[in-house]
């Protein structure tokens, strides 16, 4: 985990042994399930510390307070194989983390992942983000919302703003040349009770090409009929 390790404190994280033996397990692990069913097309062990652990840690550089305060509550929209979410558990235990995923083979690996680590305060939520945000257990009462390769930008927007308080944050992960992207995404911001504030790029020599934080704060409610049926945002943007 050298690579890891480096990249971590290049970020301000130093990662004691019991953090690192974590990795280590869900390294493990991931490879393992990844036999089985397609979790990652990433498996190669430096990548996996760069391009999963490192790239969900980049996270921090966007926190509105590191180290998160204890009860801060994070949901992961979309997480798959539990990225970034399972990283920022391992280095903030003091979080409260729902992941959220539609697939339950994908949701099966979070429930085993999260006993074998020895996770505690981790729910796994099987749900489309759309329907989940409907729920009132779920609407408005996150700190923090995360979006990883999830859905083109106005869409994930319109999926995750309900999920957070008032006073909340997105922090959405992009690769690439994004400024159309994040101009086709205003509208949506907006109409989801958004302001963007920052969009911050990486630049840590273990993630060479172009990673983005695109970090907006929720400012105002969501409109009760957002976001709309399952696959509607993607397939109509709002504009």
């Amino acid at each position: 985990m050298k690579i890891l390790i480096s990249g971590a404190a290049k970020l301000g994280l130093k990662l004691s042994d019991e953090q690192l033996s974590r990795f280590e397990t869900f390294y493990r692990e991931l490879i393992d399930w990844n036999k089985k069913f397609n979790l990652t097309a990433i498996t190669d062990y430096e990548e996996v510390q760069t391009k999963h652990f490192l790239d969900s840690l980049s996270i921090v550089l966007a926190l509105p307070e590191v180290p998160p305060p204890q009860g801060y509550k994070v949901i992961d929209i979309g997480t798959g194989a539990g990225l970034p979410g399972i990283p920022l558990k391992i280095v903030f235990p003091q979080i409260k983390l729902a992941l959220l995923e539609a697939t339950r083979k994908k949701a099966g690996f979070l429930e085993h992942i999260k006993a074998v680590l020895g996770l505690n305060d981790v729910e796994v939520v099987i749900a489309r983000a759309e329907e989940a945000a409907h729920l009132a257990a779920c609407r408005a009462q996150f700190d923090l919302a995360l979006g990883r390769a999830v859905a083109a930008l106005p869409a994930l927007v319109e999926i995750t703003l309900p999920f957070l308080r008032v006073g909340g944050r997105l922090i959405a992960q992009k690769k690439g040349d994004i400024s159309e992207e994040v101009a086709s995404a205003k509208t949506a911001i907006k109409k989801l009770g958004g302001t963007l504030r920052e969009i911050k790029r990486i630049e840590l020599p273990e993630l060479a090409d172009d990673r983005y934080l695109i970090v907006i704060d929720k400012v105002a409610p969501s409109p009760a009929i957002y976001p709309r049926r399952p696959g509607l945002p993607a397939k109509q943007p709002l504009k």
